[in-house]
């Protein structure tokens, strides 16, 4: 008996210690593959799109660069801590079947949206969700499941879109893909009980920029227009959004956002331009100049516009994120000049992590009262 546990023990240790060896060679091919320049660690831009939102967490020390040290401790705390991270995620509620799923508001594959019709006798507001994923990823199944069953509760419907992605399509499909969902939404009212008088949007990261969008851009109804759809409103009477940024103007970001935030490969990707384009050296032409501009929400606030909910994390506050709270601040002090509700809240402001969405809740149904 002991002959064998010390036979066990011995497979286990050689096991492990093979393992460790594998991580320690993915590490390797991992930094090798990725950094451009040479110099031993990567930065944010070197990064991988499909890993970039894990940046943060892999640099321990903050420094905006990785190196090979950080990514293997990280490699090993992830597979310590995997089969507790499946039980977690396995207990995400699951959503309710939608009332209609993957309908057709455009021509494109990803123009389809989910829509939850609520329970009531009097036509009912909507929020509608846009997702996240920097314009390059993302779906619309990334719903807030809490949220979702408040809202359904209180007579409010939700709704949830896709849209054209950046390698699909270029700014600014994917914000006209998001009014058009809005306005295909609005001529269904008399059919699914909807009072077109009353929009909202939420999401997080390009999702929250989409909302932002929308609530500050001018309406792009077109009363003329043979398109039964495009002659409705695109109009909000809120947006949320979650770690948001309020601007897609690399210039204004590199102002605002302390480190190289504004160098982020998902904004080139969104206005069409090479992995290489450095903003430092590059020529801004009018075309593009006049892109930048109307991409950002920010540049289309005015008085009249509707009040914001906006939410970043403390962890991301860092130098070279692109979910800085700096962002929500300059959206917060420009609001605050036009005498527009602006609430800025940070997860510091809360118990717990999900504790924010009750917050969501109470500021979309104070909206829907007032408005």
């Amino acid at each position: 008996m002991v002959g064998n546990r010390r036979i066990r023990t011995a497979t286990w240790l050689a096991i492990l210690g093979f393992a460790v060896v594998c991580q320690a060679q993915r590490a390797e091919r991992f930094m090798k593959q990725h950094d451009r320049d040479g110099d031993g660690k990567l930065s944010r831009e070197e990064f991988p799109a499909r890993a970039k939102r894990l940046f943060n967490r892999i640099d321990t020390n903050k420094d905006g660069f990785v190196t090979l040290e950080e990514d293997s401790a990280f490699r090993r705390s992830r597979n310590q801590l995997g089969k507790q991270g499946n039980r977690n995620r396995g207990k995400r509620p699951p959503l309710p079947a939608p009332s209609f799923a993957n309908v057709p508001y455009g021509t494109h594959e990803r123009n389809v949206l989910d829509f939850w019709k609520a329970d009531s006798d009097v036509p009912t507001p909507v929020l509608v969700f846009f997702h996240g994923g920097g314009f390059r990823a993302g779906d619309k199944g990334s719903v807030n499941a809490l949220l979702l069953k408040w809202c359904m509760e209180s007579g409010i419907s939700f709704a949830a879109s896709n849209y054209r992605l950046s390698s699909q399509a270029p700014y600014p499909a994917q914000m006209h893909d998001s009014a058009r969902a809005i306005q295909f939404l609005r001529s269904k009212a008399k059919e699914w009980n909807i009072d077109a008088s009353r929009f909202a949007a939420y999401g997080g990261s390009a999702g929250a920029g989409l909302s932002l969008w929308l609530a500050f851009h001018d309406d792009l109804a077109d009363p003329a227009s043979d398109d039964p759809v495009a002659r409705q409103s695109t109009r909000l009477a809120c947006a949320i959004g979650l770690q948001a940024q309020c601007t897609y103007d690399p210039r204004v970001i590199k102002k605002i956002v302390p480190g190289r935030a504004y160098q982020d490969g998902a904004l080139k990707l969104l206005y069409g331009l090479p992995p290489e384009w450095d903003w430092d050296t590059a020529d801004v032409d009018e075309a593009l100049d006049a892109q930048l501009q109307d991409a950002s929400p920010i540049a289309h606030l005015t008085r009249d516009d509707p009040p914001t909910f906006v939410y970043h994390r403390k962890r991301q506050d860092v130098p070279g994120n692109i979910h800085h709270a700096n962002f929500g601040r300059h959206l917060k002090k420009a609001m605050d000049a036009l005498d527009i509700e602006s609430i800025h809240r940070m997860d510091t402001n809360y118990d717990g992590p999900q504790s924010q969405w009750k917050d969501v809740f109470e500021f979309v149904k104070k909206q829907f009262r007032t408005h």
